[in-house]
């Protein structure tokens, strides 16, 4: 059951922070930005957001940098969105998903 509620709520606050991000004005994040995954603990104290850009892991890393600066802003209005008996700890974590899954589609179309 508590499983099942964690899986809910992550994918909340997946849905949640896509949204804020979209509203950040941080010259750091990259408008390319896109949330891959959301890790929320079992007592939903802390979750990790992995982030990945199309422009590359150098911008990613760039814009965990402005993100980890808005995490307090960030956090405050997830509490608002989600209903939570507390807002988690946010931390955010670059990943090169994005870049990967771009180089495959492209080692592809040169195979076809």
């Amino acid at each position: 059951m508590a499983s099942f509620k964690n899986a809910r709520l992550s994918e909340d606050i997946l849905r949640e922070l896509t949204g804020i991000l979209r509203e950040l004005k941080d010259p750091r994040i990259d408008p390319m930005l896109s949330i891959v995954k959301v890790d929320l603990a079992g007592d939903q104290s802390s979750c990790k957001v992995y982030v990945s850009s199309m422009s590359g892991m150098e911008k990613a890393k760039e814009s965990v940098k402005g993100l980890t600066s808005a995490a307090g802003f960030i956090r405050r209005e997830l509490g608002r969105r989600v209903q939570m008996r507390r807002s988690p700890e946010l931390r955010f974590v670059p990943d090169d998903s994005i870049e990967h899954g771009v180089q495959i589609a492209k080692k592809l179309g040169e195979i076809l």
